[in-house]
C-alpha cells in the first residue's frame, strides 16, 4: 500500500489561487480514477478536480470556502502499489491564502496523521430513537442529509451517525426510519421542524456578497424614480416582432432601453464612467459597454453588451440573448462578464413598482426596470388606459449631482415615450 498526494492544479491561465466551493467525497470514501474529488472557483468559473488514481481518501487539505494557492496540497489517498509520497509522512502543506468561511465546527485532522474513523454503529443503535446528543450539541451531516431530515421533521440529534466523527449519512437516516424512528407531530398532523441549516456563503454567493458590500460601503447612492408611459413603445415592439417572426430574435424592452441610454449618454458622457476612488480619477469611456444583470442557477451575473453605441436594436437584442444564455448555462467567458461601464437591472414581471438598485462598483450609474402595468391616466378630458413602467435608477452622488441624474432619466423617458426618436440619428 502507498499514499498519493494530489495538489491543486493550474486551473487557468494566469490563475494563482482558487476557492474550494465543494467537496464531492468524504474522508474514508473509496474513489475511482477520474472521479471528481472537489470543485474550485476562480473568478466566476467553476472547475472540477478529478482523481488521477484509484484509492481511499485519508486526508483533505482545506475547508469549503478556503482560498488556496495553485500547488497547495489538496487531498491524500491510500492506493495499491507505490504512491508519490512516503506513507504516513506529513504533506508539505502550503496554507490557504485566506480563510473565508468555515462550514463546520469540527476541526480537520492534523496533516501528519492518518484519519481515525469512528467505529461504525449498528443499525439498531443508530435508530433507536434515543437522544444520543446533549441539548445544544450539533450533529454532523452533509447538506443533503440535513435537507432530507428537515423535510421529514426529524431532529438529527436523535440519529447516531456511523461516519467519521459521528457524521450522519443517508444510510443512518434510512436505518432510523426502518427501525421505528418517530417524528414529533403537533395537532392536526402538522410536523414540528426544529432543524437549523448551516449554509456557508461561498463561491458565487460569496463573490456577490463581497461586491455588494463594497458597493454599499464605498458609494453614497442617490436613487431617482420616474414613471414612463411605454404604450407606444410596446405597440412598436410588438409590430417589429410580428414583422420578423421566426427570422430574428424576439425583441424585449431592454434593447430599446439600451439604445435610449446610448443617446442620453452622448449628451452626458460623465454617466458612462468608472470611478477609481482610491486614485481620485473618473475614467470616462467613449465606448458604451452595458452590463445587464441576469439571475442564473449560480447566482447573479452581469453579462456585458460591448459597444452598444455601434449596435442597432436588433444587434443589441441578439447579443443580449446570446450572453444571457451563456451566463445561465455557465458557458460565458470571463471577459463577457466584466468590463461594463453602466448597468441595467431588471426583474421583469417580478420587478415591483419601485426598487433601490445597488450600483455595480466601480461604475457610477445603474438603471433599474420595474414591472409594467396598465393604469388609468388623465388626458385632459377623460381617463385612458396606458401601459406604465417605472425606472428606478441609482447614481454615485460623489460624482453625479441630483440634477444631472434627473436630466439623464428625463432624456431616457422622452425617448422611450416617443420611440421613433430612438431611430433618428
Amino acid at each position: 500500500m502507498g499514499e498519493h498526494l494530489i495538489k491543486l492544479p493550474d486551473v487557468g491561465e494566469g490563475v494563482a489561487e482558487a476557492e474550494l466551493v465543494e467537496w464531492m467525497v468524504d474522508i474514508g470514501a473509496n474513489v475511482r480514477e477520474d472521479e471528481v474529488l472537489a470543485a474550485v472557483m476562480t473568478d466566476k468559473a467553476t472547475v472540477e478536480i478529478p482523481s488521477p488514481v484509484e484509492g481511499k481518501i485519508i486526508w483533505q487539505g482545506a475547508k469549503i470556502g478556503d482560498v488556496m494557492a495553485v500547488g497547495s496540497p489538496l487531498i491524500r489517498l491510500e492506493i495499491d502499489g507505490e504512491g508519490n509520497v512516503k506513507a504516513g509522512a506529513a504533506p508539505v502543506e502550503a496554507p490557504p491564502i485566506e480563510k473565508k468561511v468555515s462550514p463546520t465546527r469540527v476541526a480537520k485532522p492534523a496533516p501528519d496523521k492518518k484519519v481515525e474513523t469512528a467505529p461504525a454503529k449498528s443499525k439498531a443503535s443508530s435508530s433507536n430513537g434515543a437522544g444520543p446528543r446533549a441539548e445544544g450539541e450539533k450533529p454532523l451531516a452533509p447538506p443533503a442529509v440535513r435537507k432530507r431530515a428537515a423535510e421529514a421533521g426529524v431532529d438529527l440529534r436523535r440519529v447516531i451517525g456511523s461516519g467519521p466523527a459521528g457524521r450522519i449519512t443517508h444510510e443512518d437516516l434510512d436505518s432510523f426510519f426502518e427501525n421505528g424512528g418517530s417524528v414529533a407531530r403537533g395537532g392536526g398532523g402538522l410536523v414540528r421542524n426544529t432543524s437549523i441549516a448551516d449554509i456557508p456563503v461561498v463561491g458565487m454567493r460569496r463573490k456577490i456578497a463581497e461586491k455588494m458590500t463594497i458597493a454599499n460601503s464605498h458609494i453614497p447612492h442617490i436613487t431617482y424614480v420616474e414613471e414612463i408611459d411605454v404604450t407606444l413603445l410596446e405597440d412598436l415592439r410588438k409590430q417589429m416582432n410580428e414583422a420578423h417572426k421566426g427570422d430574428r430574435v424576439k425583441l424585449t424592452i431592454l434593447p430599446f432601453l439600451m439604445r435610449a441610454m446610448v443617446k442620453a449618454i452622448s449628451d452626458q458622457p460623465n454617466l458612462n464612467a468608472i470611478f477609481d476612488d482610491e486614485a481620485g480619477v473618473v475614467y470616462q469611456h467613449g465606448g458604451c459597454h452595458i452590463g445587464v444583470a441576469a439571475q442564473t442557477p449560480n447566482g447573479l451575473m452581469v453579462p456585458v453588451v460591448r459597444h452598444a453605441e455601434a449596435r442597432d436594436i436588433w444587434a443589441c437584442a441578439e447579443e443580449l440573448a446570446r450572453l444571457s444564455e451563456a451566463a445561465k448555462t455557465g458557458a460565458a467567458k470571463r471577459d463577457e462578464l466584466s468590463g461594463s461601464t453602466i448597468t441595467i437591472t431588471s426583474l421583469g414581471a417580478m420587478g415591483g413598482i419601485v426598487t433601490t438598485p445597488v450600483i455595480n462598483h466601480p461604475e457610477v450609474a445603474i438603471i433599474g426596470v420595474n414591472k409594467m402595468q396598465v393604469l388609468p391616466k388623465w388626458d385632459g378630458q377623460e381617463f385612458q388606459p396606458r401601459k406604465m413602467m417605472n425606472l428606478s435608477s441609482s447614481f454615485d452622488h460623489r460624482v453625479v449631482d441630483g440634477w444631472d441624474a434627473a436630466v439623464f432619466i428625463q432624456r431616457i423617458k422622452t425617448l422611450l415615450e416617443n420611440p421613433a426618436m430612438i431611430f433618428i440619428d
